[in-house]
């Protein structure tokens, strides 16, 4: 199962439009926020990953959402609100300053759904 299956909202997986990041077809809501959902695969469980992406995400500012482990090994991290502090954290997932080690990102898009009080970690 794909990682766009597996999230279940239907959003613009990065491998389905070439490059979805210079594409600008993401799902804006109409004020302007997104939902960014992405999945780092790596050695990113037990060596404070998720700690770091709630602190990225709180210095960025603006965004709502959490970020998680999951059984197979990846972290999840959804983020929503503006689109340049959502393309901020993925940047920071992306950049080789986490802790641990990341393999690789894959992120979707989609209209934001709300729900969320702050950034957490779950």
């Amino acid at each position: 199962m794909n990682d766009s299956a597996r999230s279940g909202d239907g959003g613009v997986h990065s491998g389905d439009v070439g490059h979805a990041r210079n594409g600008d077809i993401r799902g804006d809501g109409a004020d302007g926020e997104v939902r960014m959902t992405a999945w780092v695969r790596g050695r990113v469980q037990g060596v404070g990953f998720r700690w770091w992406t709630r602190v990225a995400a709180l210095e960025i500012g603006g965004l709502r959402g959490y970020v998680s482990n999951l059984a197979d090994g990846r972290v999840q991290v959804v983020a929503e609100g503006a689109k340049d502090r959502c393309e901020r954290l993925l940047d920071w997932l992306r950049g080789g300053e986490t802790p641990g080690r990341v393999d690789g990102v894959t992120e979707i898009w989609g209209e934001p759904r709300g729900g969320y009080d702050g950034f957490s970690t779950r």
